[in-house]
């Protein structure tokens, strides 16, 4: 592998289509394209100026690095990365992307990041700004993300979030098969028309949650005292280990809290409306 250090260099493709390649303490000032159509690429200690720096690369490692705001959008089409203790502050990043892990990396702007993507694990990553975070993505494995933003991880599938604090709204929609274990969930609307949803000792937060859910299942849950209105519409399986502020229409299920401080079954109750509350 050809080894280039302690360099700056900038303008149009200066890596093009370059392969074996590891950059040391490189900086790559305005330009566009830095590292395009590469492969088995290693950049350490290296700063990312420009825009499009990794598009269209596969086997390829980040590490120690920092993509500046004006590298605008870049990572995408690309696949087998791996980026360990960096920061990205440009938004709309890794895009259409597979087979991508994420170690003690940050995002301070996370907005529009990580769309369409397969295959993902992240570690001790913390997403900031994270509007749209995780749009229409597969096969996920999360553990100690901390994230704030809104309309979060919405068409996912095959998601696993562990030890996380998740502080967004309208997160989980349209999901299918997600797992949330020893999670902070907060915010409004949470996984509406989510199916197959479930959620261990986790705490939720947040008006409205878990609403039209499919094959809703939650064990050993907590929830806050704004998390009211609860699973209208949901079919569920729940045990709460804290007092509900009110629980609105179920569908069908079981729902089991240590109280409720009012339980709606009214006019606009579907059918079969037949869900137990204790």
């Amino acid at each position: 592998m050809k080894t280039i250090k302690d360099i700056e260099t900038g303008g149009e493709r200066p890596f093009f289509a370059e392969h074996d390649l590891r950059l040391e303490n490189v900086t790559i000032h305005e330009g566009e394209s830095a590292l395009k159509e590469c492969g088995n690429i290693v950049a350490d200690g290296c700063r990312f100026e420009g825009r499009y720096p990794f598009w269209h690369n596969d086997n390829f490692e980040i590490h120690r690095s920092h993509f500046t705001v004006d590298s605008r959008a870049p990572l995408w089409y690309s696949r087998h990365m791996l980026m360990t203790h960096t920061e990205v502050l440009a938004p709309k990043s890794l895009r259409e992307m597979e087979h991508l892990r994420l170690e003690n990396v940050q995002f301070p702007q996370a907005v529009e990041t990580l769309w369409h993507c397969k295959h993902i694990t992240l570690k001790d990553v913390t997403a900031c700004g994270a509007d749209y975070f995780m749009f229409h993505c597969d096969d996920i494995d999360i553990d100690n993300l901390h994230l704030t933003g809104k309309y979060t991880f919405q068409y996912c599938n095959r998601v696993v979030v562990r030890n996380s604090v998740l502080d967004t709204k309208d997160a989980f929609w349209m999901t299918h098969d997600v797992l949330l274990e020893n999670c902070l969930v907060k915010g409004e609307y949470l996984a509406w028309h989510s199916h197959n949803l479930k959620m261990v000792n986790c705490h939720i937060t947040g008006t409205q949650p878990l609403c039209y859910a499919h094959n809703l299942v939650l064990e050993n849950c907590t929830m806050g005292p704004d998390a009211d209105l609860a699973f209208e519409y949901s079919s569920v399986n729940a045990t709460i280990n804290s007092h509900v502020a009110s629980v609105k229409n179920p569908l069908t299920g079981r729902i089991k809290a240590d109280g409720y401080g009012e339980i709606i079954l009214d006019e606009n109750l579907k059918a079969p409306g037949d869900c137990v509350i204790e």
